[in-house]
């Protein structure tokens, strides 16, 4: 049974469906006090956004607001940040593959920097590029609270990584970073990882994906050396040669918290970049033998420390 504050939140909602001429979602309507929203795959579109919005702004029991696949656009975005900036519950948001671009990052950008109740966000798959860093580079300098963020498969390139890499250094809160499948290659690739080197909050890194090569490579070495608070990273298919991870492995003779590397080549030139890591490293396990499990994840070998130094082959 609904609670006076149930039937007040569906009313408002219904009314809203009606005002912006969608059908009311129906999922919604059985929410009652459940923490968590789940919406994705709704075709929702930015009517469908604008109606929603009205009744989560005052909204005090949503907790984890899951709005993936519902082509939102920079419109619908507009409409949830409104809510967003006022909601004091709302602190674990996913909205990706909803073609939010730039102007749904900036809106949306700018509606948690005033209110930082979001602690954790996914942004994946939306077509963000370099001028939607800029936005989310100032939310890293500003939203202190946000400890988890997702830009996976997005369109983040050279000057992205550029414009993000300083707002990484200077960032006091994040804890979780995932930036595969992004075009992050050449200066940006350096640049994004002089901003690991400087960053002192970081536990999770993943930039598989992208193209560091050996010059992102070895700016990630370099980084290594410094940073004492990494203790997992992902830079699977980067192009790294054995010469990149000569430099790699330089680094992580230094570094002393990084307990999990992850690196998915198994042919030639992983063979390569294992023997020149292990040149350095004698006392590292490599583990190899990735089986593709869905077309997106796969199971990733692990340079893990270990005393026997062991290769399956």
């Amino acid at each position: 049974t609904h609670g006076l504050g149930e039937l007040v939140r569906d009313t408002l909602y219904l009314r809203s469906c009606q005002d912006h001429s969608v059908v009311p979602v129906s999922c919604f309507l059985c929410q009652g006090s459940a923490p968590e929203l789940n919406l994705r795959h709704r075709g929702l579109g930015p009517q469908g956004a604008r109606a929603l919005a009205s009744s989560l702004s005052s909204n005090p029991y949503v907790k984890r607001l899951d709005l993936r696949d519902n082509g939102l656009c920079g419109a619908g975005t507009e409409a949830l940040a409104g809510a967003l900036s006022k909601s004091s519950s709302i602190c674990d948001l996913d909205l990706s593959e909803n073609q939010l671009g730039v102007a749904g990052a900036r809106t949306l950008c700018a509606a948690l920097t005033m209110n930082r109740a979001v602690q954790k966000m996914q942004l994946s798959g939306n077509g963000l590029e370099e001028q939607a860093a800029q936005h989310l580079a100032e939310l890293l300098l500003a939203h202190t609270d946000l400890k988890s963020l997702d830009l996976s498969y997005n369109q983040l390139n050279d000057q992205a990584g550029e414009i993000l890499g300083p707002a990484l250094a200077e960032n006091t809160g994040l804890t979780e970073l995932n930036v595969s499948w992004n075009h992050l290659r050449g200066p940006g690739a350096v640049a994004f990882a002089r901003g690991l080197e400087a960053n002192i909050f970081l536990k999770v890194l993943d930039i598989s994906y992208n193209g560091f090569g050996d010059p992102g490579a070895s700016a990630v070495g370099e980084a290594l050396k410094t940073n004492n608070v990494l203790e997992e990273l992902h830079m699977s298919n980067n192009r790294v040669s054995a010469t990149g991870a000569l430099s790699l492995g330089l680094g992580l003779q230094v570094n002393q918290t990084l307990r999990i590397l992850v690196d998915i080549q198994v042919n030639t030139e992983f063979d390569d970049l294992a023997n020149s890591v292990r040149s350095i490293l004698p006392a590292l396990c490599i583990k190899t033998g990735a089986r593709k499990v869905d077309y997106k994840k796969e199971l990733l070998p692990v340079f893990r420390p270990a005393l026997p130094v062991s290769v399956p082959k």
